[in-house]
Order: C-alpha cells, then structure tokens, then sequence
C-alpha cells in the first residue's frame, strides 16, 4: 500500500472543501424548501461524527492475526510486566516493514543501548534491525546504559587522532617508563576466525568499561568491511600507522613484552612505582599459567596504570571477569540479569555494514518473512573427514523430533486435505556442506507432515570448507549468523563460537546437538542451554589467594560449567535451571 495515497485519503476535508459544502447546503435549501434546515442539521452531525468513526475504524484496521504484512504475526512481548506493541504494517522503501505504534526508545535504539545522532545512510542496520525478529524480553540496565554514554564520551576525548591520544601515542614511541596519563587504552589484535573474533571483542570491551580503558581495534583484512563503527564522532578502528602493528603477527606468549612471561622471569615489579609504557597480554587458548595470573585482582592493581595493553585472545573470558572480585559490584550493577552480557554488547558493538545487511534482509524477507515459525539449525562437526554423515543427520532428527521442534512425517503418505490456515515453518540450516539441509528438504517434500503444518527449507550458502581469509566468505559467514538469531527456536552445535554468536544476538536459549563419537548419534542427542551466554573454551583453574589450583566451576552459583564443554564456563543467571 503507499502509505502516502492513504494518508491523503484519511486527511480531514480541507478549507475549500468546507465552503464548497456549504454552498451545496445553500443550494439544497432553496431546492427543498422548509425541509432544508432538517437536511443541513443532519449533515452537521454527520460531520462530528465522522472522525470518530475514523478514529474507531483505525483502531481496527490492522488485527493482531493479520499475516500478509512481512511477518507472519505481531508481536506483542511483555518485558518485566510492560506489554510492548510491535504489530507491523506494510510499508513502502527498502525495509519493507514499519511497526505501527513502535516507541523509539525501545525500538529503534534497542531499549536505549544505542546513542541517537548517527548517519542512518552509513550504516542502515543500527537504526532498522528492530524491525526484523523480535522485540528482546530482556531489558539493559539504567547504569548499563549511563555507562555506555560515559565510555562514549571518553572514547570520543581519547580516540584516534585527538590531542590525548597523540600525547600517549608519542610517549609509547619512546618508549620511556612512564607515569599516569590521561587516557589508557587496550588494543584488540583481529585474530582467529570470525565467531572467535566477535566474542573475544566483546569480551575485550567489557574490560575496556570495567578498567576505564579505551578499545582500539586492528582493523585486520575485513573487520571495517563487516562492522559498522559502534561508537559516535570516533571511529573504533586502530589507525593503521600505529607503532607496533608491524609486531601483531610475531606477537606470543614468549614475547619480551609479554605480561606472563615478565612475570615468569621476574621482569616485573609490581613496588615500582612506574610502569611500562606497553604490555602484551596473551589471552589465546594456548596460554600458560602466569599468562593465566591476568584474571587475579594483584595483576589488575598492577595493570591498572599501564597506559597501553596489546591484547590478542580467541576466547569469551567474561566468565572469569566475574570472579575477580574487585569487578564483581561493577558486574552487578551493569547486569542484573547476569546471563544477558552478550546479549546486551553484542547488539550494541556489532552492526552489520550496509554490505552484509543487504544480504541479510533480502534473504530474509524472502525466504523467512512470511513464515509462522522460524527454525535455525547451525550444524558444525569439526571432523577432518569430507561428509555429510549419517550419524549427524541421524542425531538432527532425534534432537528437532523429540524436542518437537519439527513436524514427524507420515511415511505411510496418506492423504492429506491440506488447509487454508496451515501452519508454515521456515527451516534455516547453516553448514559448510549442503547434504544435511537437502536431506530435510527431501524429508518434507516427499512426505505430508503428521500435523498438516507445511515446513520450508533453506540454506544461504555451503562453503564446503572455513575460508578465514576470504571476504565474501565472512561476509556470508556474519549474515548467517545474523540470520540464525532472527530465529524463533535454535539448534545448535556443540563447541561452536558461530552458534554462540547467533543465540547470544537473538536472545536464545538453544538446544544444544553433543559432540559425536565413534560416529554414533548420541542419547540424548541435545539438551537445552542454561543460558544465552557463550561458553569460555580455556578458564584458568586457580586460587589467586590460595595460590593453588581450583574448579572454578564451583566458586559462585553465576559461573558454571558448560553444557558442550565439562571443563569451560559460562555465566548463567541465579535462577537458571541446571
């Protein structure tokens, strides 16, 4: 519908109008005679009745069972006791979809994580993406917020290229030992794949608020070519001619740099009271045991007024950010919900670029839109051998049926009047390979569902195999990510960082598929998620105080051990069922 013919439709009679009706009223007078003050009263009251009518008629204009306007239904979400309207209507433009009634505090600015003022143009998704899924149940904070405007406000005084960060930037070419200084930073190195990277710099940007420090990111091949820039008038990107970039690649954990290994031989002295000008801090699953005195509250008094820290990671280490205890009022305050922490950064940090939120919302709208139901199932195995397998497929079917997250099928092929209501399931897989979607596909296609529900399956793209370094591949690698957590229900894969990356985005607890072996589905073959939350690969197992090792697992009844793996961790709400 074209929302401008229709508003020139609803409009009120204008000023012409009105005379022109009144001289119509005149005419009729003279035509009927004494019967013309009857006529002329009763069109007076039409009048006054008219825009109430209209009024009623718009209030019913667009039921909440409406379902031909892009979504297949309203949503309306109660958040915390406040029921949300966010029933869509069809729109022209590139969206497709307006919601009538949208606060734009809790919508567009996703309950007020966003700042206001950005060019809308340059990165379409920051302002749109509410308009696609669901509205989230779960609120940021009021200090959460007031935080991110404050690191907002730093990041804009000590970003690149201001008076502050050239004055640090020439006393870390120095080299000298140094003082305090206005602004500290941290800078993320981009390494690993793409699911590791977005998790280990949202972890990095959390202790980026609870240091103070500012986040610089190395820009790598792509991350300015997946990623919109997340914070106002400064840019988060590293500038390219920064001193030791040269160095991201040699950078380890036997570095002279290195903060465990200076520890290791005793380089460090935590008394003095200056510091280096710059640490490298070795976060990466390889890391060893004085790497691991990061996470001590002693190291973090002595990092504190280190005004540089070079940070390479392919880890989710907020898990042990909540058991340093000097963090732990900060955490509190800043998640009440403490199992939201992904959820929350993530939707603020990684906005698609204009490039990878065309391929989301026009596979969406395609494919998805019109669907009742949305199902994402992201298969990975990690197995060196070429597949598809059976057993995978085998445990998939168990998972989705058992769990009924997917219709059973009548095998016997009877007959079926298919509805007019029936109920459609969009099925989105995402693989490296093409076998298991097409498997489903065919399961749907040759046989009628046992519930008359019609399922559709789909699948963007099959790489065959990670290509880390290709661009269109992590290209599509972020869209489908992004894809999966528009889902209404996720399956997902055990040890997968693109799994957790879609469930923490979405907001959804998923069903976990365990790790085979012996190529034999398991029994069970998954189980729900405690939390969004992503898992830690590698936590530290030690007793800063104690100075002795200790299942950190069983400290605090927020941090527990992961579903997919026994020795990680992650952080689940109090509340949360084991």
């Amino acid at each position: 519908m074209d929302l401008k013919s229709s508003t020139r439709r609803r409009s009120p009679p204008s000023e012409d109008t009105d005379q022109q009706l009144a001289q119509n009223s005149k005419m009729q007078a003279k035509r009927f005679g004494s019967n013309a003050i009857t006529f002329t009263q009763i069109f007076a009251y039409c009048l006054v009745a008219l825009p109430i009518i209209f009024a009623i008629s718009l209030i019913f204009r667009h039921p909440s069972s409406d379902r031909t306007m892009g979504f297949a239904d309203a949503r309306v979400l109660e958040n915390r006791g406040v029921k949300q309207n966010a029933t869509p209507i069809e729109a022209g433009g590139s969206e497709g979809v307006l919601f009538q009634h949208a606060d734009k505090y809790n919508g567009k600015l996703l309950g007020g994580l966003l700042a206001d003022g950005f060019d809308e143009a340059a990165c379409t998704s920051r302002y749109s993406s509410f308009l696609y899924g669901k509205i989230s149940l779960h609120k940021p904070s009021s200090y959460l917020i007031s935080r991110l405007r404050s690191y907002e406000d730093l990041h804009k005084r000590c970003g690149p290229n201001t008076q502050s960060y050239n004055k640090a930037l020439e006393q870390l070419k120095s080299g000298n030992k140094i003082g305090l200084t206005d602004c500290n930073y941290i800078v993320w190195i981009s390494f690993s794949g793409l699911g590791n990277r977005i998790l280990s710099l949202a972890s990095t940007f959390l202790y980026a608020l609870l240091t103070n420090r500012v986040l610089l990111v190395d820009q790598g091949k792509d991350m300015a070519d997946l990623f919109c820039d997340p914070f106002p008038d400064k840019s988060w990107l590293l500038p390219r001619d920064f001193p030791l970039i040269d160095q991201f690649d040699s950078f380890n954990q036997n570095s002279p740099h290195c903060h465990g290994n200076m520890l290791k031989n005793n380089a460090i002295n935590s008394s003095a009271m200056s510091k280096p000008s710059y640490l490298y801090l070795h976060l990466v699953h390889d890391y060893g045991d004085h790497d691991k005195l990061f996470f001590c509250d002693g190291e973090q008094s002595f990092l504190e007024n280190v005004p540089w820290l070079i940070m390479k990671t392919d880890n989710y280490y907020v898990p042990s950010l909540f058991l340093i205890p000097s963090f732990e009022t900060e955490l509190s305050n800043l998640f009440p919900e403490k199992g939201t922490v992904f959820h929350h950064l993530g939707r603020y940090l990684f906005h698609p670029s204009n490039h990878v939120w065309g391929l989301i919302t026009r596979y969406y709208r395609t494919y998805l839109a019109k669907a009742d139901e949305r199902i994402g199932i992201q298969i990975r195995t990690f197995d060196s051998r070429r597949g598809p397998f059976k057993h995978v497929m085998d445990q998939i079917l168990a998972c989705t049926l058992k769990e009924k997250l997917l219709p059973a099928v009548d095998m016997q092929d009877s007959v079926v009047n298919p509805s007019e209501n029936a109920k459609l399931k969009a099925v989105l897989v995402t693989s490296l390979l093409s076998g298991y979607s097409e498997d489903l596909r065919n399961m749907y296609w040759e046989h009628p569902t046992m519930t008359g529900e019609v399922v559709g399956v789909y699948q963007p793209s099959h790489e065959e195999f990670q290509q880390t370094e290709k661009q269109m591949h992590n290209r599509k690698a972020w869209a489908e990510m992004y894809l999966l957590s528009l889902t209404d229900v996720l399956v997902t894969s055990a040890w997968s960082t693109f799994g957790y990356v879609a469930q923490g985005l979405g907001g959804l607890r998923p069903w976990i598929l365990y790790k085979t072996e012996n190529d034999t589905a398991p029994d069970p073959p998954c189980r729900r998620a405690m939390s969004m939350e992503p898992c830690f690969h590698a936590p530290p197992f030690y007793d800063c105080k104690a100075k002795k090792g200790i299942d950190t697992g069983t400290l605090v009844p927020h941090v527990r051990h992961c579903e997919d793996i026994s020795w990680g961790l992650k952080v689940v709400d109090d509340h949360d069922d084991l």
